[in-house]
This record gives C-alpha cells, sequence and structure tokens, in this order.
C-alpha cells in the first residue's frame, strides 16, 4: 500500500492586481452576497493565466490552477519550470504560509520550511535564540532543541557568530543557520526553495548531502525547487514540471527535465522580448556572424565556432559609465556564461545626446555542450540601473564538430568541453 504523507487536491491561488485594497470592499460585499444565496463565488470564474508576457484583459490572475498530486514518504520531489511558473506560490500554500483559494492540503507530520532568506527568523535576536525560536514553531520542546544545538551551530559554520543578532548575518551565513534548523530539527517533510542558490558552491554541495541524507538514511520527504538542473537530477527521484500556473508534466526526474527542457527551449523560437526602462538609450542595429557570414537566430553552428557581433545604439541622453552584458542561457533555463565589456577591460564614458555607438564583439571559441542556447542582452549604468533589455536577443543551436575527435554523444549533464592535450610520458 502507498504511504503518502501529503496530498494536494484541486489547488488553485488567485490574486488581484494594482493597488491592495482597491475596490475590495465590493467585491466583498458581492461574494458574501452569494455565498448567502448558496452560489459559487463570482470571481473564480474570472481572471488571467498567468502568463507575464501578456498584458491581460482581468484584475485577477491565477497564480496556480487546479494543483493535484501525492507524494510518498521518503520520496525527494524536484518542482521545476520557468520563473513564474507557480512554483514559489505552491511552496507556501504547502508549507501553509498562505492558504489556497480552492481546494486543500492533506499533510502528515511536520513540516520545516525554507523558502526566503531569514523568512522566520527575527533579526533582533541572536542566531541562537532564533535556532530555539524556529524550533519552537516547528513544535519542538526545548530539550529536543537542546539536543540538536551542537549539530546545527556546527553545521552551519556560524559557530563565531552565533550569539550575535541575526541582522547583521550576511544573506550566506542566514541560509546556512536557516538550512541547519530545517534540516536537523527532524521534520518529516522539508520544504526547500532557490534559497540555496544564495549559499556558495561548498554549502550547496553539503545541504544538498544533508538532503540526500534525510531522504535516503531517515526516510523523510523533501520537495525541492531549483533551477540547477544537476542539483535537481543529482537528489530527486520525481520531478513535478509547471507552466503558467499548472501541472504539465509529472514522472521520473529524468523524464521530467527532458520534457521542461523541450518546453523551455521552444521558447528560443520566439522572437526577441525588448524593455526600455528610462528611454535612454536604443538599439539601432545589430548583425551576427560566423568566419565573416551573416547569421540569423535560429541558427546551427558548430563546436568550437567564433560569434562576432556588431551593434549600434542610438543615445538618447548624456550616460557615463555604460554596462553591456550578454547571458548566454541553455535549453534547462540555466545561465551558463555572463560576458560584459567591463571584464575584457573595455569601458564606455561620456555619452552625450544624439550620439551613436558602434561596438564589435567577437567570443572565443564556443565550447558549450552541443544543444539549444539563447543569448539575453542587458544595458546598464555601472552595473547597476538597467537601461535597456533584450530577452532571446538571439538564439542558435550548438553542433558537436571535428573540434572534439568523440565519437560518442556529449553529456548532457554538462555544461562545457574543456579541449586538452594528451600523450604518453616516459
Amino acid at each position: 500500500m502507498k504511504d503518502i504523507i501529503l496530498k494536494a487536491e484541486n489547488i488553485s491561488k488567485q490574486y488581484r492586481l494594482g493597488e491592495v485594497g482597491t475596490g475590495t470592499l465590493s467585491h466583498d460585499l458581492n461574494r458574501w452576497w452569494h455565498k448567502i444565496r448558496g452560489k459559487e463565488n463570482p470571481y473564480l470564474k474570472i481572471g488571467d493565466t498567468n502568463d507575464r508576457s501578456t498584458k491581460g484583459t482581468s484584475d485577477y490572475v491565477w497564480a496556480l490552477q487546479d494543483i493535484n498530486f501525492e507524494v510518498q514518504r521518503g520520496e525527494v520531489i524536484g518542482i521545476i519550470g520557468k520563473n513564474g511558473a507557480g512554483k514559489s506560490t505552491l511552496l507556501k500554500i504547502l508549507s501553509k504560509v498562505t492558504a489556497p483559494t480552492t481546494g486543500s492540503i492533506k499533510s502528515r507530520g511536520r513540516i520545516a520550511s525554507l523558502l526566503e532568506v531569514g523568512t522566520g527568523f527575527n533579526g533582533e535576536m541572536t542566531g541562537r535564540e532564533n535556532v530555539f525560536l524556529n524550533g519552537a514553531i516547528l513544535g519542538m520542546t526545548k530539550k529536543e532543541i537542546t539536543s540538536k544545538l551542537d549539530e546545527i551551530i556546527e553545521f552551519s559554520g556560524c559557530e563565531r557568530y552565533i550569539d550575535t543578532p541575526v541582522k547583521r548575518y550576511s544573506s550566506g551565513m542566514t541560509v546556512r543557520l536557516a538550512f541547519a534548523v530545517a534540516a536537523f530539527l527532524e521534520p518529516e517533510i522539508l520544504v526547500v526553495d532557490e534559497v540555496l542558490a544564495v549559499g556558495d558552491a561548498e554549502f550547496q554541495k553539503k545541504a544538498i548531502g544533508k538532503m540526500q541524507d534525510i531522504s535516503k538514511g531517515q526516510g523523510r520527504t523533501v520537495l525541492f525547487v531549483s533551477h540547477n538542473m544537476a542539483a535537481v537530477k543529482s537528489l530527486c527521484t520525481k520531478g513535478i514540471v509547471m507552466q503558467f500556473g499548472k501541472v504539465i508534466f509529472e514522472g521520473g526526474i529524468e523524464d521530467s527535465i527532458n520534457y521542461y527542457s523541450e518546453v523551455f527551449s521552444e521558447t528560443f523560437k520566439d522572437e526577441a522580448a525588448h524593455k526600455d526602462y528610462a528611454n535612454k538609450i536604443e538599439v539601432r542595429a545589430s548583425n551576427f556572424e560566423v568566419n565573416g557570414k551573416l547569421i540569423n537566430s535560429g541558427a546551427a553552428l558548430f563546436l568550437g565556432q567564433k560569434i562576432k557581433m556588431k551593434l549600434q545604439f542610438l543615445i538618447k541622453d548624456n550616460l557615463d559609465d555604460v554596462s553591456i552584458a550578454f547571458d548566454v542561457i541553455n535549453r534547462n533555463g540555466e545561465l551558463v556564461s555572463h560576458l560584459t565589456n567591463e571584464d575584457d577591460g573595455f569601458y564606455i564614458y561620456k555619452l552625450g545626446t544624439g550620439d551613436f555607438l558602434n561596438i564589435e564583439i567577437e567570443t572565443a571559441e564556443l565550447l558549450f555542450i552541443p544543444g539549444y542556447y539563447s543569448i539575453n542582452l542587458w544595458v546598464g549604468i555601472a552595473q547597476t540601473q538597467g537601461l535597456y533589455e533584450i530577452k532571446n536577443f538571439f538564439s542558435f543551436v550548438l553542433e558537436q564538430s571535428n573540434y572534439s575527435k568523440r565519437t560518442k554523444a556529449l553529456p548532457q549533464h554538462a555544461k562545457m568541453y574543456l579541449h586538452s592535450n594528451w600523450h604518453i610520458s616516459e
């Protein structure tokens, strides 16, 4: 028989857009009038799907719609999807931070959540006091918390600062302590959002190892949200793929990641999405070349080739210390490379209204694992203030070539190809 520890039934979450409180009294009265007449809430019949790329026509939006799934004891579930898919909203409902508009959550045992940096922590209290506070919130006795205190402090690496107010902690220290509390106070269900990405690589490895111990060694259940597909694949046994507030796939973790990759890579075929934040700069022209030949977005390139980008900007206001950055995103939505003008010692100062800025950028050899890629463009001031952004500025498919002599496909869980020289030493 199945040992079901968590069950979501017809979960939906509706939010009202606009200023908080505007028009809500009339809406509340309308809901009440329908309720006393035994009729359904009229606002459950309206609302747009949670697609951030479209304006929509309603003041209501469905962050989640009709979510149903079961979790067995000891399962590690990876919840994956693009930003805005509803992952964090679902975890907040599972953690009972917020209530669903419709549907219900049934769980057996304690749920510990790690949703956002500092959630549940009191900045004025010390790290030690916050451990006891969080333990009490989880339903632990003081004796139980005391018995785990030394392990929590040691794992967090915050021993030197444990009697210092948490408001003086860095975000990384706060996450370390919060994760240690959530993991060591032995909840039946551990819910972890993208927050682990705040920690350094050493802590992420340590945290994933601890979650593996919790699930495999102690038979406890973990729900994990991350954009790091390598971490999801190594930790999870099952996946739930979400899009626009709905579950679009549920199955084994490899099948889930592959399904998500196919869905995400389809967006690379979309037209570039422009966002002008300040009306101070305009992209007037752009073209892309490989080996001196013009190429279009969606082109097939080969391992080891270089891309040359030629851009022309119209300056619409006086600007100083302009930053231009490119993000290369793979089919899983993971950032695989980031390049800026400052990284290469190229600085852009003192631009005046009406000036044209013409720039050529040539990449080094493309050594990413063959697959789908998209390049995003960001223009700003001193890497801080955003002026202009283009999502899916240019996309391409990278194919294997004779740059690599291997005959088998390169492993998809890798990110980069590292060229090397081999010889027999004497």
